[in-house]
Protein backbone atom coordinates (compact mmCIF):
# COMPACT_ATOMS: atom_id res chain seq x y z
CA UNK A 1 0.00 0.00 0.00
CA UNK A 2 1.21 3.45 -1.20
CA UNK A 3 1.41 5.83 2.07
CA UNK A 4 2.54 9.29 1.30
CA UNK A 5 4.73 11.75 3.30
CA UNK A 6 2.91 13.57 5.96
CA UNK A 7 1.28 9.93 7.13
CA UNK A 8 1.43 8.95 10.90
CA UNK A 9 1.67 5.11 10.48
CA UNK A 10 1.83 2.45 13.12
CA UNK A 11 5.38 0.04 12.27
CA UNK A 12 6.99 -2.84 15.00
CA UNK A 13 10.33 -2.94 16.22
CA UNK A 14 11.83 -5.61 17.31
CA UNK A 15 14.65 -6.03 19.80
CA UNK A 16 17.32 -9.22 19.28
CA UNK A 17 19.92 -10.66 21.12
CA UNK A 18 22.98 -13.00 20.99
CA UNK A 19 24.63 -14.19 23.84
CA UNK A 20 27.23 -16.36 22.56
CA UNK A 21 30.00 -15.53 20.00
CA UNK A 22 28.89 -17.03 16.75
CA UNK A 23 30.29 -19.92 15.47
CA UNK A 24 30.82 -18.78 11.88
CA UNK A 25 34.52 -17.28 11.52
CA UNK A 26 35.31 -13.63 11.11
CA UNK A 27 35.08 -12.91 6.97
CA UNK A 28 37.56 -12.37 4.64
CA UNK A 29 37.58 -9.27 2.50
CA UNK A 30 34.95 -9.90 -0.35
CA UNK A 31 36.39 -9.33 -3.55
CA UNK A 32 35.37 -6.78 -6.11
CA UNK A 33 36.40 -3.28 -5.97
CA UNK A 34 38.98 -2.09 -3.16
CA UNK A 35 36.81 -1.77 -0.11
CA UNK A 36 38.24 -0.63 3.69
CA UNK A 37 36.49 -0.86 7.36
CA UNK A 38 37.94 2.67 9.28
CA UNK A 39 37.03 3.69 13.07
CA UNK A 40 36.47 7.39 12.99
CA UNK A 41 38.55 8.60 15.82
CA UNK A 42 36.47 11.50 17.60
CA UNK A 43 34.74 12.31 14.53
CA UNK A 44 32.63 15.62 14.26
CA UNK A 45 28.18 14.91 14.68
CA UNK A 46 28.49 15.94 10.84
CA UNK A 47 30.40 13.14 10.19
CA UNK A 48 27.90 10.72 11.54
CA UNK A 49 24.98 12.61 10.49
CA UNK A 50 26.36 12.63 6.75
CA UNK A 51 26.85 8.69 7.43
CA UNK A 52 22.80 8.50 9.21
CA UNK A 53 21.12 10.10 6.10
CA UNK A 54 23.22 8.39 3.19
CA UNK A 55 22.02 5.17 4.56
CA UNK A 56 18.74 5.85 6.77
CA UNK A 57 16.70 8.36 4.58
CA UNK A 58 14.39 5.66 2.50
CA UNK A 59 14.23 3.86 6.08
CA UNK A 60 12.65 6.47 8.29
CA UNK A 61 16.05 7.17 9.97
CA UNK A 62 15.48 10.56 11.85
CA UNK A 63 15.67 10.18 15.51
CA UNK A 64 19.27 11.96 15.37
CA UNK A 65 18.37 14.45 13.42
CA UNK A 66 15.98 15.87 15.77
CA UNK A 67 18.49 15.58 19.11
CA UNK A 68 20.32 18.86 19.23
CA UNK A 69 23.78 18.88 19.07
CA UNK A 70 24.73 18.46 22.27
CA UNK A 71 22.75 15.52 23.13
CA UNK A 72 24.02 13.75 19.80
CA UNK A 73 27.70 14.63 20.94
CA UNK A 74 27.09 12.83 23.92
CA UNK A 75 26.80 9.40 21.25
CA UNK A 76 28.77 10.42 18.71
CA UNK A 77 31.61 11.67 20.82
CA UNK A 78 31.38 8.78 23.81
CA UNK A 79 34.76 7.24 23.47
CA UNK A 80 32.59 3.62 24.50
CA UNK A 81 30.36 4.24 21.04
CA UNK A 82 32.53 2.99 17.90
CA UNK A 83 32.08 4.53 14.33
CA UNK A 84 33.10 2.21 11.59
CA UNK A 85 32.90 3.63 7.70
CA UNK A 86 32.63 1.27 4.67
CA UNK A 87 35.13 2.73 2.49
CA UNK A 88 34.76 1.28 -1.77
CA UNK A 89 36.56 3.06 -4.07
CA UNK A 90 37.61 5.98 -1.89
CA UNK A 91 33.93 6.79 -0.68
CA UNK A 92 31.36 5.53 1.98
CA UNK A 93 29.42 3.04 1.48
CA UNK A 94 27.89 1.79 4.83
CA UNK A 95 28.94 2.31 8.48
CA UNK A 96 27.69 0.48 11.58
CA UNK A 97 28.14 2.07 14.95
CA UNK A 98 28.88 -0.28 18.04
CA UNK A 99 27.44 0.82 21.38
CA UNK A 100 29.66 -0.52 24.41
CA UNK A 101 27.94 1.90 26.91
CA UNK A 102 25.90 -0.98 28.87
CA UNK A 103 28.09 -3.14 30.96
CA UNK A 104 28.62 -6.03 29.40
CA UNK A 105 26.92 -5.63 26.47
CA UNK A 106 27.57 -4.30 22.76
CA UNK A 107 24.58 -2.87 20.86
CA UNK A 108 25.12 -2.48 17.12
CA UNK A 109 23.47 0.82 17.40
CA UNK A 110 23.50 1.38 13.75
CA UNK A 111 24.07 -0.77 10.55
CA UNK A 112 23.39 0.01 6.76
CA UNK A 113 25.02 0.39 3.23
CA UNK A 114 24.03 3.28 1.34
CA UNK A 115 21.23 2.79 -1.50
CA UNK A 116 24.16 2.27 -4.40
CA UNK A 117 25.96 -0.65 -2.81
CA UNK A 118 22.68 -2.66 -1.89
CA UNK A 119 23.06 -6.18 -3.23
CA UNK A 120 26.19 -5.84 -4.05
CA UNK A 121 27.76 -8.76 -1.72
CA UNK A 122 28.75 -6.15 0.60
CA UNK A 123 26.18 -6.74 3.70
CA UNK A 124 26.92 -10.47 4.98
CA UNK A 125 30.87 -9.52 5.20
CA UNK A 126 29.77 -6.25 6.90
CA UNK A 127 27.36 -7.94 9.57
CA UNK A 128 29.64 -10.79 10.33
CA UNK A 129 32.33 -8.26 10.85
CA UNK A 130 30.44 -6.11 13.11
CA UNK A 131 29.12 -8.80 14.94
CA UNK A 132 33.01 -10.61 15.61
CA UNK A 133 34.14 -7.07 16.61
CA UNK A 134 31.08 -6.51 19.09
CA UNK A 135 32.42 -9.78 20.46
CA UNK A 136 35.89 -8.79 20.79
CA UNK A 137 34.75 -5.47 23.46
CA UNK A 138 35.90 -6.08 26.40
CA UNK A 139 33.66 -8.23 29.36
CA UNK A 140 31.08 -8.33 25.99
CA UNK A 141 28.59 -11.26 27.27
CA UNK A 142 25.47 -10.22 24.89
CA UNK A 143 25.14 -8.52 21.52
CA UNK A 144 22.11 -6.68 20.93
CA UNK A 145 20.34 -4.75 17.92
CA UNK A 146 17.16 -3.61 17.17
CA UNK A 147 15.16 -3.32 13.95
CA UNK A 148 11.77 -2.77 12.65
CA UNK A 149 9.26 -2.42 10.03
CA UNK A 150 10.35 0.47 8.67
CA UNK A 151 13.97 -1.29 8.07
CA UNK A 152 14.83 -2.78 4.80
CA UNK A 153 12.44 -5.75 4.10
CA UNK A 154 15.39 -8.35 4.84
CA UNK A 155 16.71 -6.79 7.91
CA UNK A 156 15.04 -9.15 10.74
CA UNK A 157 15.80 -12.33 8.48
CA UNK A 158 19.49 -11.47 8.09
CA UNK A 159 20.08 -10.60 12.16
CA UNK A 160 18.35 -13.74 12.64
CA UNK A 161 20.34 -15.69 9.71
CA UNK A 162 23.43 -14.49 11.30
CA UNK A 163 22.80 -15.65 15.02
CA UNK A 164 20.61 -13.04 16.79
CA UNK A 165 17.08 -13.89 18.40
CA UNK A 166 14.00 -12.11 18.81
CA UNK A 167 13.67 -11.19 22.59
CA UNK A 168 10.75 -8.68 22.48
CA UNK A 169 8.42 -6.65 20.08
CA UNK A 170 6.98 -3.14 20.84
CA UNK A 171 4.65 -1.04 18.47
CA UNK A 172 5.22 2.53 17.41
CA UNK A 173 3.84 5.45 15.12
CA UNK A 174 5.92 7.70 13.28
CA UNK A 175 5.14 10.45 10.88
CA UNK A 176 6.72 9.87 6.97
CA UNK A 177 9.06 11.75 6.12
CA UNK A 178 8.83 10.69 2.29
CA UNK A 179 6.25 8.78 0.32
CA UNK A 180 6.55 4.75 0.85
CA UNK A 181 5.15 1.50 -0.29
CA UNK A 182 4.55 -0.64 3.23
CA UNK A 183 3.00 -3.85 4.05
Amino acid sequence: MRREAGEEVEFTITFLEMTSRPDYPRPSVPGGPPVALLRAEGPPNRYFLDLYRGVGSNWEWNDRLRQSPEDLHAFVGSPDVHIYTLMRDGWSAGFFTLDFREEATCDLAYFGLMPEVIGAGLGTWMLRTAIHTAWDGVGVQRVTVNTCTLDHPRALQLYQKHGYSPIRQETATTVLTAPRDMP
